[in-house]
């Protein structure tokens, strides 16, 4: 693990370290099954970002000011939140064209935010496709 996001989780309260660990480990996750290559960890904006060749960086974070949720971030300036809120609006609640939001104790939909999180990894292979080819 990078020190820095390290660092960065050591500084979350418990309970939301631990979901995102969780959501750290489905991005590493996906970017092995997916044979996508070396992720790169790091520090965004003060936030675990993750990023692979060919894709776009997906984030995530805790912030004071809205203490009972966290979110997964993804670049408003492409197509993936649209998409992910076609794909899965039922499942998931949005902030806007750049993040899927939590509350601290709701159960992590696995595999939707893995097929999310694989969609932003491939971002630059699959821009051109409807719905991202889903």
């Amino acid at each position: 693990m990078n020190r820095e996001v390290e660092k960065k989780l050591n500084t979350y309260p418990v309970h939301i370290r631990e979901r995102l660990n969780d959501i750290r480990a489905l991005i590493l996750e996906v970017a092995e099954s997916c044979d996508l290559g070396k992720v790169e960890e790091t520090l965004k904006w003060g936030e675990p970002s993750y990023l692979v060749k060919h894709g776009s960086t997906v984030r995530f974070d805790w912030k004071a000011k809205t203490p009972d949720q966290y979110a997964v971030y993804f670049n408003c300036n492409t197509k993936l939140v649209d998409t992910f809120k076609e794909l899965y609006g039922g499942v998931f609640r949005f902030e806007g064209n750049r993040a899927i939001v939590f509350d601290e104790y709701d159960p992590i939909p696995r595999d939707q935010l893995k097929h999310c999180i694989e969609l932003s990894l491939k971002y630059h292979k699959v821009k051109h496709l409807p719905l991202l080819g889903a």
